[in-house]
């Protein structure tokens, strides 16, 4: 069976500990072996601060990892010689973590593994290695030449997709042309479907306070969103909205709704967040394969003392497992009938 790769993240924050913890606690029978992208030292580190015990697999070709309890395969693909620098912000973590990104794209790919779970980056440390993406989402649709992308985060009770992500809110509205909406709710129907809902109800949230308030508070929702939503019917997407962005995840988490379309990062990230991070997860939508990743950062102020919670990185392997095999087995004229999220 094809692994899932899971990248490093950043070797000086929590990312390597929640790994080892994660990929160790799993219990019964997982088709799927998990393959760990990054520094075997820095691997072997974590399990010492997490005090696991693991037979690490130092592999060269990702079709010998095996599943099984206490194993951890590892792929090389950094090399530190000393210890990572834990809990700061350092040149050599950000260049090892996107050194990590990069051979799992490489795999991923040539379909070598089945599907990539990332953990955490720090971006102050990628610009420090001169690294110029300001997130994993742009960094993988430049390095996989996606057309488009987009964020869908997710939890038990609400999901929702990002019309712009990591951009400022100046720059957000500007960016929230016709293209990116009708290119947002696109990429939710077909990720809401991917995750098993077969007639996804695709909620579009507004930009302006209330909607607009008819045109009152600003013309988005009438020139650019309402139309977009109006196409989007026209292509058979059950889209509806603009709904007033503080009240439309209500309705979702209600059961109103399977995703809401969010017009920028926090408008869609907080009400996921509130509910609680230990069961989010992020999910690329528009790659050329499956990518999951934890709801939360590198988390410097605990890294290293072996107390982090590895439940959103467990949520994100359970997701990315789950999505893979909708996508080995899916066919063109069918979609899952179950819902899995």
């Amino acid at each position: 069976m094809t692994p899932l790769a899971i990248t490093m993240g950043d070797p000086g924050g929590i990312g390597p500990e929640i790994i080892v913890k994660a990929v160790l606690r799993r219990r019964g029978a997982h088709r799927r072996p998990l393959l760990v992208l990054g520094d075997p030292d820095v691997i072997q580190a974590a399990t010492r601060t997490s005090e696991e015990t693991a037979r690490i697999r130092l592999l060269e070709d990702p079709a010998d990892a095996v599943a099984g309890e206490g194993v951890m395969n590892v792929l090389r693909t950094s090399s530190f010689g000393v210890p990572a620098e834990m809990g700061t912000v350092n040149r050599d973590n950000g260049q090892a973590a996107f050194d990590a990104i990069s051979a799992a794209v490489r795999l991923a790919s040539a379909g070598k593994v089945a599907g990539v779970v990332t953990a955490p980056i720090n971006k102050e440390a990628f610009a420090a290695a001169n690294i110029r993406y300001p997130g994993h989402t742009e960094l993988l649709a430049d390095q996989t030449n996606a057309d488009r992308v987009a964020m869908m985060l997710a939890n038990d009770e609400i999901r929702t997709v990002l019309v712009t992500i990591h951009c400022s809110l100046r720059e957000a509205i500007e960016q929230a042309d016709f293209e990116a909406q009708m290119a947002a709710i696109r990429l939710a129907d077909e990720g809401c479907r991917v995750l098993g809902v077969e007639r996804p109800r695709v909620a579009v949230a507004g930009l302006n306070p209330h909607a607009g308030e008819g045109g009152l508070f600003g013309r988005e929702e009438i020139d650019i969103i309402g139309p977009a939503i109006e196409a989007a019917r026209d292509e058979g997407i059950n889209a509806s909205g603009p709904w007033s962005g503080d009240t439309v995840f209500m309705q979702a988490r209600r059961g109103a709704f399977d995703v809401v379309v969010a017009q920028y990062h926090d408008q869609g990230l907080i009400p996921v967040k509130y509910l609680g991070l230990e069961k989010g997860v992020n999910i690329t939508l528009g790659l050329p394969f499956v990518r999951t990743s934890p709801d939360h950062g590198t988390a410097f102020d605990i890294a290293g003392k072996g107390i982090a919670d590895p439940s959103s990185l467990e949520t994100a392997i359970v997701y990315a497992e789950r999505m893979a095999d909708v996508a080995t087995t899916r066919r063109p004229a069918q979609t899952p009938s179950e819902d899995v999220a």
